[in-house]
This record gives structure tokens, C-alpha cells and sequence, in this order.
């Protein structure tokens, strides 16, 4: 009777080659699924800014002047700086008169005064502008405080009974002043930067 070891041995080895195929497939998703989020490049972080709330306007205001007008400049070199239309015109036998942008409806929100031929204070009462510093019109004085510290100088209204003006020097800056002027309920209602004396003026130019 003849040996069946060899017989065997050739199923045995017969069964071990089909089953390899059946094992390949199913390492190689399992190596691939681990593989897969290495070779995927990470997703990009989103710059601040993206999230970030947009920062409001930058306040051409300063003790400088407005913009590119320059306090101290001619009206003309002003008027230049300006760029646009504006309004407003010296009367006849006066030396100092206001201009305001074509776009104001009240020359009392935001004028430019001119005396003497010359670019010499910049007056605001709405709050859509803001101070250098970065008081506004509808502030408290102790925001201003807040904002200001020390540096603000009390002194009482000339027409508002209990109202007062805040005012600073711009220091080494340039040779200009701020004022704040506060109602009796101590709101600021108005604000303007000047050269000495104009920015003094209470009235104006009247």
C-alpha cells in the first residue's frame, strides 16, 4: 500500500496558496485606512482676521489737523488737502469764517475754521467722528477720564449752568489743543482741536 504523505502534503500546500489571496485584501484596507489620513495634507487653520469682527474706521482726526489738512496751513493748501467741494464762504469785513464739506447738513456737526488766511481749528458735534484719543461726542466725563486720565483741565461753561469744557494740550505733538464741551448732565456734546487762541473761541467765529 502506498504512502499517503505525499498526498498529503500537496493538499496541505495547495490550500495554504488559496488562501493568500484572501489574506492580502483584507490587510491591505486595513493599511491603506491608516495610511489614508497621513497622506492627507491637514486642513488650513483660518487666518484671524477671517473670524476676527472688522475693526472700525481709523479716525483721521489729530492734533495735526484732519487728514491731510494741516492745521496752521493756507486755505488754499487746505482746500488742496481736502480734495473735494467745500462750503462756506467769509462775509464781507471778517477775518474768520467756517468750511464744511458739501455732504454736512449742518455746518455745526464738522467745520473747518479759517482766520486770517490760514487753517486754525476743526470743530465736531455728531458722533460719527472720533477725537484724538478716542473721545466722542455722547461720552460720559468719566469715560473721558478713562481715556484721558490727568491730562484733561476742568473748567465751567461759559452758557450751560453746570456744564463744563475738558480740554489738553497736545504737549510735543504740535502747538494744538482738544476740547470737550459738557452739559449739565455730563455728556460731551461737542468737541474741537485747535491752535491758541482759536481753539478758545466759545462762539466761533462769531
Amino acid at each position: 500500500m502506498k504512502s499517503l504523505l505525499p498526498l498529503v502534503m500537496a493538499v496541505t500546500l495547495l490550500s495554504a496558496c488559496q488562501r493568500d489571496p484572501a489574506v492580502a485584501p483584507a490587510t491591505e484596507p486595513q493599511t491603506t485606512a491608516t495610511a489614508t489620513p497621513m497622506a492627507e495634507a491637514p486642513a488650513p487653520t483660518p487666518a484671524a482676521d477671517d473670524t476676527a469682527a472688522p475693526a472700525g474706521p481709523v479716525s483721521q482726526a489729530s492734533f495735526l489737523g484732519y487728514g491731510d489738512m494741516m492745521l496752521g496751513s493756507t486755505v488754499d493748501e487746505a482746500r488742496a488737502a481736502w480734495g473735494g467741494e467745500l462750503n462756506g464762504a467769509p462775509m464781507e469785513g471778517t477775518t474768520c469764517h467756517y468750511l464744511w464739506p458739501k455732504w454736512i447738513s449742518r455746518p455745526a456737526d464738522f467745520a473747518f475754521m479759517m482766520e486770517d488766511g490760514r487753517f486754525v481749528r476743526y470743530d465736531v458735534g455728531t458722533d460719527k467722528e472720533t477725537a484724538p484719543g478716542g473721545g466722542k461726542v455722547g461720552m460720559s466725563v468719566e469715560e473721558l477720564q478713562k481715556l484721558y486720565g490727568g491730562a484733561l483741565k476742568a473748567s465751567p461753561h461759559k452758557y450751560t449752568q453746570g456744564g463744563q469744557y475738558l480740554s489738553m494740550d497736545a504737549g510735543d505733538v504740535a502747538p494744538t489743543r482738544l476740547v470737550f464741551e459738557v452739559d449739565a448732565a455730563g455728556k460731551v456734546t461737542s468737541w474741537r482741536v485747535g491752535l491758541s487762541p482759536q481753539v478758545e473761541y466759545v462762539e466761533g467765529c462769531s
